[in-house]
């Protein structure tokens, strides 16, 4: 017996009707989120400036307790001591209400709490653009911020000010630069690799774990190719990984080295990068970019081959879960390592100009 139009009715209806009532609940969200955000960087502005006026800061802690009981009992539990001292901490920490009002539209004010203890200015503004490009859920930042993402990307070595510019541009052009994509160091204690193995084993070990390895890359990164054939002079030649990076609009050349980083891996990543620029890359598409994963660095002839000018970009992986104090340390003699060559190269080329 065939159903009556009546008990069909209109196949695409329902989902049609879901689909307002879901855009509907997400901008009322939205809507309230951003009300709360701008509430709470309010109460903490007004809060500092009546304790600025006041000149001492014993002041804040003689008005603060009487001030939430007041507010605890005509408005409930989110007006506690420990909630308004972090409201005063928001304004203290983003002092400029625009740029609050542009990362509400991504960032909850759960966002916002994990960002307030972050050591540096630098550092937040770092979190808080990718979180509010990349659309970092709550967890996902929390899980940037534990894996040491900032501390492990280029940009942290540099300057403060080259730093603060580079996020200028991604804040006002949603504009990557490579700095803010690369790593120094990749971790990869999600592959499972025994104590030996070789670079097809790692290599084997990525595509089979290629989400997680594409996670830990950056969410802009697309597979393109394992073993890529590339016949130059009648002679094959392959590089271990391909991939496309959306925002960087370019194609991520990836070469696996197990131990040290040496010399001529430069001129092997050179070879690949000018046959996929000749062979490979688009119209509108930037030159290709190379990414030599190692087991260790050799930081000296990294800055001495002037890689950066090749496009080519050198990072030690970690295959096994370190202690954080473990990969505090290591990360820390990277950066101190990295700021001296910088330094060493400032110094030179101040040189060459006088």
């Amino acid at each position: 017996m065939s159903k009556s139009p009546v008990q069909d009715g209109n196949p695409h209806l329902f989902e049609d009707i879901k689909r307002l009532i879901d855009e509907a609940r997400k901008q009322v969200a939205q809507t309230v989120n951003a009300g709360l955000t701008a509430t709470y960087w309010n109460i903490g502005k007004r809060i500092n400036d009546d304790v600025l006026k006041n000149k001492r800061a014993e002041y804040g802690e003689q008005i603060l307790p009487t001030l939430s009981a007041k507010l605890v009992k005509e408005y409930g539990s989110s007006f506690a001591v420990k909630n308004l001292r972090r409201m005063m901490q928001f304004n203290e920490m983003f002092p400029d209400f625009r740029i609050v009002a542009t990362l509400w539209r991504q960032l909850s004010w759960s966002h916002f709490k994990i960002l307030i203890p972050l050591k540096t200015d630098l550092e937040r503004d770092f979190y808080a653009q990718m979180c509010r490009v990349e659309k970092w859920s709550v967890r996902m930042l929390r899980k940037k911020i534990d894996s040491m993402l900032f501390d492990r990307t280029a940009i942290s070595k540099k300057p403060e000010e080259l730093a603060k510019q580079e996020l200028k541009t991604l804040e006002e052009n949603d504009k990557f630069s490579p700095d803010l994509v690369f790593k120094d160091h990749y971790v990869l204690d999600f592959l499972g690799l025994k104590d030996t193995y070789s670079e097809l084993d790692l290599e084997a070990a990525i595509i089979k774990e290629i989400e997680n390895f594409i996670l830990e890359l950056d969410a802009g990164f697309t597979f393109v190719a394992r073993q890529k054939r590339m016949i130059i002079d009648n002679a094959d030649f392959y590089l271990d990984l391909l991939f496309f990076h959306r925002k960087l609009k370019r194609l991520v050349a990836i070469e696996l080295k197990l131990g040290k980083f040496k010399a001529s891996y430069k001129g092997q990543m050179e070879l690949y990068l000018r046959w996929l620029e000749k062979n490979e890359t688009e119209k509108e598409e930037e030159q290709p970019i190379g990414l030599i994963l190692c087991a260790e660095g050799n930081h000296e002839q990294v800055e001495l081959l002037q890689l950066d000018k090749a496009n080519i970009k050198v990072a030690e992986y970690i295959t096994k879960c370190l202690p954080k104090e473990l990969l505090i340390k290591k990360l820390h003699q990277f950066t101190k390592s990295a700021k001296r060559l910088i330094e060493n190269r400032d110094v030179e080329m101040e040189g060459s100009e006088g």
